[in-house]
């Protein structure tokens, strides 16, 4: 199958727009063209989820509904916002489109000897913008096997644009609702045997000197969810060289059960908590990997990286996302003489807010967990977009 107009493969070919793609299937994309190591998928286009509102005849409703809507009565956005998705979630996908995504899903899975799970994440029009930040505002599903559970989880990822926090982030940063759309990513999972965030930067005081990376065994959800105390590691940009690291407790792992079809929590024995979860060489591949994001784009990444424990080592390192950073970003750089490369911002440190781990609920939806206080500096304080996986 060739990418069309409601389907984009990351290597079909064609230019990544991101009124298309959304923040999240755009960033695939360019990375995919950019020769990066990103597991395979394709994208059910805003135009896929534009034509199901159409046919559903609801956008006008939700419009009414959001019109007038006060950000600060909780109560009222959450019974708007659950009334949107449940209506959303009800109505039947036209048929043609249906099938386009059942081909499209079929032609990923024609790429391996047997069929693998794969992720479905939204990539909404507004998020990973230089200005705006909306990890973890919409749903992610990991794990996910079959094309029935493929094509339920897209229509809860379209649904999720109306999550209340998503609505309640819009209307305070005055992000119209008119022309906003939904791309979903599907996505090859990768069988994470450790995982994690990095920052081309150190997040306390937008030091651009320095790489900062997190790192825990097992998928990524439990380290930027906070549900783990992850390794954390700072580098100097240049050399490479390791200026600081804290070990995490690591005391949790989420790994693929065969048997159950399903991601499983299992706790990590004491020899490996007590060590770091990345070698020396992983660690610098890591590294590398985001200055490599960084001087693509041109401006300070958020990566979220995974070691695929089915591939060789030295081909294992899989770049899952890189959005810009945007807690530093938008301020002027100051160069500074005092620090090798000039990368050093000239902001004075300041603390970050850190608010307390909530334990993401058990079912089929994901959590909007915020991440836990640890010594050191957690990268899960500013992404959080792999959420709690269905099961």
């Amino acid at each position: 199958m060739h990418s069309n107009e409601y389907i984009q493969f990351f290597d079909g070919g064609i230019e990544p727009k991101l009124e298309n793609l959304g923040g999240k299937g755009a960033s695939l994309v360019t990375m995919t063209s950019a020769g990066m190591p990103v597991p395979p998928g394709f994208v059910v286009t805003t135009a896929q989820f534009d034509a199901f509102m159409e046919e559903a005849g609801i956008t006008r409703d939700i419009h009414e509904l959001l019109a007038g809507l006060d950000p600060e009565d909780m109560a009222q956005v959450d019974k708007v916002a659950a009334a949107i998705r449940e209506d959303i979630r009800s109505r039947q996908v036209p048929q043609a489109l249906r099938e386009l995504t059942v081909t499209a899903y079929e032609s990923l899975m024609a790429r391996f000897e047997a069929p693998v799970p794969v992720a479905v994440r939204s990539s909404a029009t507004a998020e990973d913008l230089p200005d705006a930040s909306f990890a973890g505002q919409q749903d992610t599903y990991l794990w996910l096997d079959g094309v029935k559970a493929v094509t339920e989880h897209i229509r809860q990822c379209w649904a999720s644009l109306f999550t209340s926090r998503a609505i309640i982030y819009r209307l305070k940063n005055n992000i119209p609702n008119e022309g906003l759309s939904m791309a979903v990513v599907v996505q090859k999972m990768v069988n994470a045997r450790v995982s994690g965030v990095a920052i081309t930067m150190d997040p306390t005081n937008g030091d651009r000197s320095k790489i900062t990376i997190d790192s825990s065994y097992g998928v990524g959800e439990m380290v930027v969810s906070g549900q783990v105390t992850p390794d954390n590691i700072m580098l100097d940009k240049v050399t490479l060289a390791v200026v600081s690291e804290h070990l995490g407790d690591k005391h949790a792992e989420l790994v693929p059960d065969a048997a159950a079809g399903r991601l499983v929590e299992r706790e990590v024995d004491a020899e490996r908590r007590g060590r770091r979860s990345l070698t020396d060489a992983e660690l610098t591949a890591v590294a590398q990997m985001a200055k490599r994001a960084e001087k693509h784009y041109k401006c300070p990444q958020d990566i979220e990286w995974a070691l695929d424990a089915d591939l060789p080592d030295g081909e294992n390192l899989l770049l899952l996302q890189s959005r810009p950073e945007t807690v530093h970003s938008s301020k002027p750089v100051v160069p500074s003489s005092a620090v090798a490369g000039g990368y050093f911002s000239g902001l004075s440190p300041a603390p970050a807010a850190s608010p307390a781990a909530t334990t993401p609920p058990a079912g089929n939806a994901p959590s909007s967990a915020t991440p836990s206080s640890a010594p050191g500096f957690s990268l899960g304080s500013i992404t959080a977009s792999l959420l709690k996986p269905s099961f």
